[in-house]
């Protein structure tokens, strides 16, 4: 289900969390196109928390540390790199207010992003927001091979050293089912996120200001 604007009115950060809180979030339509679409999908995607699907090439990877992943370091360039053209998407659906509702979010810590770097500069990440026990992502990208696969491993394992209990995706691409992404009914996504929305969690339960190691990433987000 989705319902369009009939008017541009003000949406604040604040009103933001409480659409998500009760199950919805935003779009727009195109960069260009200053509406905004509130979307609640009649299936869910999520991944479950009790351990992530990870091939063991992509567990080598991890392990190996091609990249310095870091959290919250720069969400201006998470987000261009999310909003860039990519292969199989000409376009984006980040505008200038999803930019500015997401920004005010994250200064007030409830979005977060995960950044994958090599040689200092930023090839790859994600960012999504945070409320209770569960975090809601918004969108990930790429420009190096594996680097959103092996934000997407420190992202869980961080969620899981914090407590988190619903990781919310939206929709089930083929790249997230890989990591055991599933399609469930809105009934059912409500009855989680009532349970995880009045739950609390810590998103700093392992530390911001230095990289997760990646043994601990790979054991933490795969443990049973």
């Amino acid at each position: 289900m989705a319902s369009r604007e009939t008017a541009i009115v003000e949406i604040t950060p604040e009103v933001l969390l409480k659409a998500y809180a009760c199950g919805i979030f935003p779009m727009a339509e195109s960069a260009e196109d200053p509406a905004l679409y509130w979307i609640e999908p009649e299936q869910r995607g999520i991944i479950p928390l009790a351990g992530l699907h990870v091939s063991a090439r992509l567990a080598r990877t991890v392990r190996a540390e091609p990249y310095q992943i870091l959290v919250d370091r720069d969400f201006e360039a998470v987000i261009d790199g999310c909003a860039a053209p990519a292969q199989g998407r000409a376009k984006t659906w980040i505008n200038g207010r999803i930019r500015r509702l997401y920004r005010g979010l994250f200064d007030i810590g409830h979005c977060h992003t995960v950044e994958a770097y090599a040689d200092g500069r930023l090839v790859g990440g994600l960012y999504g927001v945070s409320l209770g026990a569960t975090f809601f992502g918004e969108s990930m990208f790429h420009t190096a091979r594996d680097a959103s696969k092996v934000a997407l491993v420190h992202l869980v394992a961080r969620l899981r050293a914090g407590g988190f209990r619903l990781l919310d995706t939206q929709f089930v691409t083929p790249h997230l089912a890989s990591f055991g992404a599933v399609e469930v009914s809105r009934r059912q996504y409500h009855k989680l996120l009532a349970a995880a929305i009045v739950g609390t969690a810590d998103f700093s339960a392992l530390a911001l200001e230095r990289p997760i190691p990646g043994d601990e990433a790979v054991r933490l987000a795969t443990a049973k």
